[in-house]
C-alpha cells in the first residue's frame, strides 16, 4: 500500500510516497508554491501528486499538510498567512474530485509532530508534544500515533500561547505570544535592535555562542521561555515526551541545553520534562502528511 504526502509551504509545494513496513519515503518531488490563489495551489499539488502516482498506481489514499488552521469538519483550509488568496479553501472537496482518491486534511506542524510519533523520536511513546521553532513556534499532540486535535481543531497551537504580556505582538495581533518573543525571527529582531544592523537568526545564535554579551542575553531569554512553556505544558498535559525540532533548534547542544534547564525549572518538580531531538527533518512534513491519510 502507498500513500501520497503533500505539503505546502508558502514557498514551495513538497509531495512524496510512503511505502512499505516499516514505512518509508520512497520519491518525492518539489515545486513552487503558486502565488496567485488557492485553486492555482491545489492544482500545482495535483500535477505533482499525478506524477507520483503513475509510478505507484496502488496508491490508497493522499493526506495534506497545510500551514494554516484547518476545518476539520469542512475539509477546508481557514486561512494561510504566507500564501496570497489561500482563505477558505474547499481543500478536501477540490482534491477528492480532481484525484478520485480519499484526501485527509492536516495542519503542517501537526502532520510533522505525527511523524516523529510514529516513526521518529517519540515512536512508541503512549503521548508526546512536538514543537517545532523556526521562522515561527508551532506544536502538535499526539496521543500513541494518532493526533489530537481538541474540540475545535486548535490542539497544538503553542506558539499563540502567551508568555510575557505587554511583550511584542504577534503575526496574529497577540501581545506577548511565545513565538513573538522566542522564534526565530523574534530573535534576528532583537538581536538586530539591539545592535543597531541587520542580524540573521544564525549570526545572533554564533555571537551568544562565541559570547558577545547583548546576542547571548537576547538568546538565552528566548530559550528561557520556550523552557518555561514546556514546563507549564509538562503540568498540564503530562505527555511522555517533548519533542523540539525546526531550523532554531538545529543550533545542537546550546539551544537543548538552555531550554532543558528553563523546562526543569518551570515544572517545579512536578515532573520530570523528557526533551528529545527532532529525528525526521525536512521530511517531516510530508511523511506526517502521509500518515495522516491511513484508516
Amino acid at each position: 500500500m502507498a500513500l501520497i504526502g503533500v505539503d505546502i509551504g508558502g514557498t514551495k509545494i513538497s509531495v512524496g510516497v510512503l511505502v512499505g513496513e516499516p514505512q518509508h519515503l520512497v520519491s518525492k518531488v518539489i515545486e513552487p508554491t503558486p502565488q496567485a490563489g488557492w485553486q492555482a495551489v491545489l492544482d500545482q499539488v495535483v500535477v505533482q501528486v499525478q506524477q507520483l502516482r503513475s509510478q505507484y498506481p496502488k496508491t490508497r489514499a493522499v493526506g495534506v499538510g497545510v500551514p494554516g488552521p484547518p476545518n476539520f469538519a469542512k475539509g477546508e483550509v481557514r486561512f494561510a498567512p504566507n500564501i496570497p488568496g489561500f482563505v477558505d479553501v474547499p481543500l478536501v472537496h477540490y482534491l477528492t474530485e480532481q484525484l478520485g482518491l480519499p484526501v485527509a486534511l492536516e495542519n503542517d506542524a501537526n502532520a510533522a509532530g505525527l511523524a516523529e510519533a510514529v516513526l521518529g523520536a517519540a515512536k512508541g511513546t503512549s503521548s508526546s508534544i512536538f514543537i517545532t521553532v523556526s521562522t515561527g513556534i508551532g506544536g502538535g499532540i499526539c496521543i500513541r500515533d494518532r493526533v489530537w486535535h481538541g474540540h475545535n481543531g486548535i490542539a497544538g497551537e503553542v506558539g499563540h500561547v502567551i508568555a510575557l504580556q505587554g511583550a511584542a505582538v504577534s503575526g496574529v495581533g497577540q501581545s506577548g505570544a511565545l513565538e513573538a518573543i522566542a522564534s526565530g525571527r523574534a530573535i534576528a529582531r532583537d538581536v538586530s535592535f539591539a545592535l543597531g544592523r541587520e542580524i540573521s537568526t544564525k549570526e545572533a545564535f554564533d555571537l551568544a555562542q562565541s559570547g558577545n554579551r547583548v546576542a547571548k542575553a537576547v538568546v538565552d531569554n528566548a530559550l528561557y521561555f520556550i523552557g518555561r512553556m514546556l514546563g507549564d505544558l509538562q503540568k498540564v498535559f503530562d505527555p511522555e515526551v517533548f519533542v523540539l525540532g525546526g531550523g532554531v533548534a538545529e543550533v545542537g547542544d546550546y539551544f537543548f541545553e538552555a531550554v532543558q534547564a528553563a523546562a526543569t525549572t518551570s515544572a517545579g518538580g512536578f515532573a520530570p520534562v523528557q526533551i528529545r531531538r527532532a529525528q525526521m527533518g525536512y521530511d517531516a512534513g510530508v511523511i506526517g502528511a502521509a500518515l495522516s491519510a491511513r484508516p
